[in-house]
This record gives C-alpha cells, sequence and structure tokens, in this order.
C-alpha cells in the first residue's frame, strides 16, 4: 500500500510553505509516527511525521517551495521492516562484457555535508568540491572532512618564483595568513527570515515611528527579589524574575494611558480595554512574539509561570500561530544579551513596544550625594501617529515610577 505524504496546513492565510530538510535519506526505512521532513512557513517552523511504517520515497528537494497540501513523498507500507536497497543500474561501454562497471544511482544526500560536518568543513576551509562523501547516499561526514583535511595539508606548497629587479624592494606587508583561512560561505534564507526582513523594512516605511528613553532605579526591586525569591519560587514554582514586574508596570500604565494600547484599523483608532503583552524570544531560526493573554489581570507569579510557559515552548520550536496572534503592547529584553541601549523597532499592528536592557551599577546623584545604583535604561517606541509625544513620554514615565517603587503595584496605586 502506498501512502501519500503532503504538506500540512500551517495555519489560516499561509498557502505555500519551504521545505526546510530531510530528516531522513530516499529510500529509508521508517517506523510510525518518526520525523520526516521540516517545513518553513512565514510563522513557524513545523515537522511532519510518517503516519505509518515503511519505505521512503522523496519527491521534493530541500529548499524548494510547495503548496500547502501537495504531495512531498509517498511511503511503501508492504516493504515496512525491509532493510531499503539501493537501486543500482549497468552503465554500457564499447568494452568486452565482463569490463562492465555497476555505479549506483545518485541519493538525494550525495555531496551533502551533515551539520556537524558543515561546521568542522568551515573551520578547515574546505569546500563541497574538496570533499568526497563516502556516508549512506554519498553524504559528506565528519571522518570525510578529517581525511580531505589531511589530504590538503600533504600537498607540497609551490616554491615562489622570486622576482629580480635593480630598483630597491618594498618592504613587504605583514601575512598574518595564507590566504586558505579566509572563508565565505552562503546558505538560503528561511521563509521566516525572510518573512521577518520584510516586515521590519515595511514597519519603518508605514509607520512614523519614534523612540523616547529614560533611566530607571531597580534598587527596591532588587531588594524585593532578594528577600521573598526563595519563598516565592517555593510557594508558586517558578523564580521570580524582572519581566513580571515589568509586565505589570506596563500593564497598569496602559489602563492610564490607552491610546498607547491602540492601533490603527483603516481611518478609525481600535482601542482595547485589556492588554496581550508580547515577549520577544529568540530562537535559532529567528525572533517570535507570544503573547500573554489579559497580562493586566495577572499577578507576578501568574506572569512568570506565562513567561516560563512561552520560554520552554520556543526552546523545542512549539510555537504555535494561535501563540503569537494578536497582542497589544509589546516588551523586548535586549538586556540579557548585554545590550546598554537600543531602539526598538514596533511589531505591527501595534502602535508601541518597550526596550529593556542591561543591568549597571552607575553613580547616582541623590540628595546632594552620588550613590551606586543598580540602573537599566528603557526604550519606548511608538506610532506618532497614534501617540503624541507627551503621552508617549508620561507613559515611560510611570513605567518608571512604579518600577522604582513596587509596592505601588502590589498596593495597586
Amino acid at each position: 500500500m502506498i501512502i501519500e505524504v503532503k504538506v500540512p496546513s500551517p495555519g489560516e492565510s499561509i498557502t505555500e510553505v519551504e521545505i526546510e530538510s530531510w530528516l531522513v535519506d530516499n529510500g529509508a526505512t521508517v517506523d510510525m509516527d518518526d520525523e520526516l521532513a521540516e517545513i518553513n512557513s512565514d510563522k513557524a517552523t513545523l515537522t511532519i511525521n510518517a503516519e505509518n511504517a515503511g519505505v521512503v520515497e522523496i519527491l521534493v528537494e530541500e529548499g524548494e517551495t510547495v503548496e500547502v497540501g501537495q504531495v512531498i513523498a509517498k511511503i511503501d507500507t508492504s516493504a515496512a521492516g525491509a532493510a531499503p536497497v539501493a537501486k543500482k543500474e549497468e552503465v554500457k561501454t564499447d568494452a568486452k562484457p565482463e569490463s562492465k562497471e555497476v555505479v549506483s544511482a545518485d541519493s538525494h544526500a550525495k555531496g551533502h555535508p551533515s551539520v556537524s560536518a558543515q561546521k568542522m568543513m568551515n573551520e578547515k576551509g574546505l569546500s563541497k568540491e574538496e570533499v568526497q562523501g563516502s556516508g549512506r547516499g554519498g553524504r559528506v561526514t565528519k571522518t570525510d572532512v578529517i581525511d580531505a583535511s589531511k589530504n590538503k595539508a600533504a600537498k607540497p606548497a609551490e616554491p615562489k618564483k622570486e622576482e629580480k629587479s635593480e630598483k630597491r624592494p618594498l618592504p613587504g606587508l605583514p601575512t598574518p595568513g595564507n590566504g586558505e583561512d579566509r572563508v565565505q560561505s552562503r546558505e538560503k534564507m528561511s521563509s521566516m527570515r525572510r518573512a521577518i526582513a520584510n516586515r521590519l523594512v515595511s514597519v519603518k516605511n508605514e509607520t512614523a515611528m519614534l523612540t523616547t528613553f529614560n533611566e530607571v532605579d531597580l534598587t527596591e526591586v532588587k531588594k524585593l527579589r532578594a528577600k521573598y525569591k526563595e519563598k516565592f519560587k517555593e510557594t508558586h514554582g517558578v523564580g521570580l524574575g524582572f519581566m513580571s514586574f515589568f509586565t505589570k508596570a506596563v500593564t497598569m500604565a496602559l489602563m492610564e494611558f490607552p491610546g498607547v494600547n491602540a492601533q490603527i484599523d483603516g481611518k478609525e483608532i481600535l482601542y482595547h480595554n485589556y492588554a496581550d503583552i508580547g515577549i520577544a524570544v529568540s530562537t535559532p531560526r529567528g525572533l517570535v512574539v507570544p503573547v500573554i493573554r489579559d497580562a493586566h489581570l495577572m499577578s507576578l507569579n501568574e506572569i512568570e509561570q506565562s513567561v516560563l510557559h512561552y520560554a520552554l515552548k520556543a526552546r523545542e520550536n512549539k510555537i504555535t500561530i494561535e501563540d503569537m496572534t494578536g497582542g497589544t503592547f509589546s516588551i523586548t529584553n535586549g538586556g540579557v544579551f548585554g545590550s546598554m541601549l537600543s531602539t526598538p523597532i514596533l511589531n505591527p499592528p501595534q502602535s508601541a513596544i518597550l526596550g529593556m536592557h542591561n543591568i549597571v551599577d552607575r553613580p547616582m546623584a541623590l540628595n546632594g550625594e552620588v550613590k551606586i545604583r543598580p540602573i537599566m535604561y528603557v526604550a519606548l517606541s511608538y506610532d506618532h501617529r497614534v501617540i503624541d509625544g507627551k503621552e508617549a513620554v508620561s507613559f515611560l514615565f510611570r513605567v518608571k515610577e512604579r518600577l522604582e517603587d513596587p509596592s505601588r503595584m502590589l498596593l495597586g496605586v
């Protein structure tokens, strides 16, 4: 029995995807639920699993763009449990019959290095033409890279010819490398990365984006965390981080300044009486922004649980389109990577985004004295078509006030 493997729909409005990579070789025997391939859409990367056990026949190459519902592979269930047999064909020549050669058919994996082999090739400055694959289906393995590197090192360097000149020669330039260390590599942009690029460019072109800055003294927040973090984790099962304090301060300020929580809808401005907060999460495949629904109604521990849930889900590449749909305001934290200051880009159709940064001990003038305080620079990027400067600055200052006196958040004042 032959079963067709079709491209599933990643979500509404998505009509085509890209074959990111095949996780099995052509002709391989698979079991039910084995992962066959990864596909890329504009929003996320999904995995296609085998519906039945059998032998796989791959119909579409890696990197190709296919439509949702298109057949990309077939599974022969009648061959389940049997070892895959490589197809072979005879090559006829003018020689005698005993001189015929048997050449195996090209595999889809021929000449393609594994992930670890590609990394080693980049480190040693080897191109695909310099490495012969001996793995399954002709795939390049780490052993092939090591052998190719040894062969390359064994080749004698060509002697340089000395040129005679009566003029005094110019002093030579320093040569830290012989040129072989200068390696360039290319890889195709995933559909997700292309979608992110197009979206960010459109934001710059279609909005009147402006950024305002302020600084926050996190002394009281750090004291509160140091005093209760062990009890907090024991009680709620999650750590007490900075994101919950910032999210709580933001949601309270959004209720006070509804324009920052609004968005343009045609010729109208759409206001929200709730706060769905998008939290930017960095993954190896790109930036995703899952949304915490009704964050304005959550306590600190509920916010921390939501942040942890999406962080683990993103790490396992399981963020769905539904997780990222909606959102009235976003928060991004470049401080985890060491950023001191930045101008975050809006997440359309939202009208504002808050950028957090690293916390640094800085000298501050307080009541005529210089004190060392943990300071974070914060940035609010906003669409000036919806939000006036006064409203944006006032909103950011209100966030600052609540973070510098976190008891106000706990008391709701």
